[in-house]
């Protein structure tokens, strides 16, 4: 309400006719002028930069997934003040120890850098002199290898070699009993190619005990299900990393490194803010482990149910679109281990004359422009619908299916 004051300044500016006001009804008098909202600035389009309906999934090409706005209202809150690193990292990581039953957390630059950090930790405990010497282990006594089944050799265990040690690799309980030695720093496994291996999570984490050597994992976009979080806390893992930016919906550059608090505090010395150690890259800001908190809690009290029931819908539209397409097949499938989502798989056959390729590429270049993935063969691809926005499926299904009739010979 306007005070005194406020009224007579605003009666006072308007024209006087005869020791009266102008005719100006009151309401126009006492209304706030109108404010229009100016435009957001588009930079996507003022650079030229391509932005598309993601039915594809959650790449990091493709920038991973987009931040919910709890998040985002975290971010933008948190940018506003100033407050000392290491101690909102403190209270972070107290929140998210009991959200994901783990003795300690800190938010980190992403799965990999999470690895790295975790390994370190192992490497020099809190001795400020071998976290300064990483990544040279020679001469130090530091311990130098790291035991992965040959099953779970993917390029990111890079992450690992970082820190100058070397992986030796196994495939049998028999063959960890060999390779363990006053060298080996670490176990580590892969979650997302568990079944690939002959030794699976259970018996490894029990050779790890056995052996009084760490284990860790990588579960980077193993979530969902939730339970994930802290299923592996709870089977005895020493650290365990997770992206931020996948399905948790958190920022594309954040991540969790879950574990052991000797092993989270010894870690924590080679991050940021301190300067002297090999994790100085690895840098995370106040608005992303805000934003990183927010994202975890939100996913974990959200409604899963109703979730996975909105995919399996929007998944069924696509579906229901093109399988009455001539030559046209197709299947739904979950897969177990990462990227646990509704996912629709599309084929055809010699009546229906292009490749996935060549359909991927008429999607893309189109105006709404899609991203699909493409499948293992010539004439198949796959779509997910938890990276869409509310009605996006309806875009990706008509388009999908106008493409697959014109091919149709």
């Amino acid at each position: 309400m306007l005070n005194r004051r406020e009224l007579l300044r605003r009666l006072s500016s308007f024209p006087v006719i005869g020791g009266i006001v102008g005719s100006v009804a009151p309401f126009s008098v006492l209304a706030a002028p109108a404010q229009k909202t100016p435009p957001k600035r588009d930079v996507f389009k003022e650079l030229g930069v391509r932005t598309f309906i993601n039915a594809a999934g959650t790449y990091t090409a493709m920038t991973g997934s987009l931040m919910r706005d709890e998040v985002m209202d975290a971010i933008n809150f948190a940018s506003k003040e100033f407050c000392m690193l290491d101690e909102v990292q403190d209270k972070v990581g107290e929140k998210l120890a009991k959200l994901v039953h783990s003795e300690a957390v800190v938010v980190t630059s992403g799965a990999f850098s999470g690895m790295t950090l975790g390994l370190a930790g192992v490497l020099t405990g809190m001795d400020v002199k071998k976290v300064e010497q990483l990544p040279h282990l020679e001469y130090t006594g530091m311990k130098s290898e790291v035991i992965i089944q040959k099953a779970h050799d993917i390029v990111y265990n890079h992450a690992l070699t970082n820190t100058g040690c070397k992986i030796v690799w196994v495939e049998t309980a028999e063959d960890v009993a060999k390779a363990v030695n006053e060298r080996t720093a670490l176990m580590h496994f892969l979650h997302i190619q568990s079944d690939l291996g002959k030794i699976q999570h259970e018996e490894w984490v029990a050779l790890g005990k056995k052996y009084n050597v760490p284990t860790s994992i990588d579960i980077a976009a193993d979530v969902p299900p939730v339970s994930n979080l802290w299923r592996f806390n709870d089977l005895g893992f020493s650290f365990v990393v997770i992206s931020g930016g996948k399905a948790i919906r958190g920022p594309q550059s954040a991540g969790l490194l879950m574990g052991k608090k000797e092993i989270i505090a010894a870690a924590r010395l080679h991050m940021p803010p301190r300067g002297f150690n090999i994790g100085r890259g690895f840098k995370i800001n106040k608005e992303e482990i805000l934003g990183m908190y927010v994202a975890i809690d939100t996913y974990i009290k959200a409604d899963h149910d109703k979730e996975w029931k909105e995919w399996e819908a929007g998944i069924a539209h696509i579906q229901s679109a093109v399988k009455g397409v001539s030559g046209v097949t197709t299947e739904v499938k979950v897969p177990e281990l990462g990227n646990h989502t509704p996912t629709l798989h599309i084929t055809w056959n010699e009546s229906v004359k292009i490749t996935s390729t060549k359909l991927k590429e008429n999607l893309r270049n189109a105006s709404p422009s899609i991203e699909i993935a493409g499948g293992s063969e010539a004439n198949s691809v796959s779509v997910t619908v938890f990276m869409l926005k509310p009605g996006q499926e309806k875009i990706v299904a008509t388009r999908l299916k106008e493409e697959l009739s014109k091919a149709v010979a």
